[in-house]
């Protein structure tokens, strides 16, 4: 991320341009952050459909007991996501 010039030297104007500059920059991550969360979630809708169509055996069968009576007894620290 770039520092702010010294704003003390900028116009008028040219202040009125960094804000203008600053404020697009903006619209666009924004734009993109929104996205990424749609294309998140339309993953995770698709990940669950399939869950739901393998049936509660192999959601069972994914899961670690060992490790997560170890994290709940706080004998363990949760694995990393």
């Amino acid at each position: 991320m770039e520092l702010l010039p010294d704003l003390a030297t900028l116009t008028d104007a040219d202040l009125k341009q960094l804000i203008k500059d600053l404020q697009e920059e903006e619209r666009e991550i924004s734009y993109q952050r929104r996205l990424l969360h749609g294309k998140i979630d339309i993953l995770r809708a698709e990940y669950q459909a399939r869950l739901k169509a393998a049936g509660p055996e192999t959601i069972l069968s994914q899961v670690d007991v060992e490790s997560l009576t170890e994290i709940l007894a706080g004998k363990a620290a949760p694995p990393a996501a």
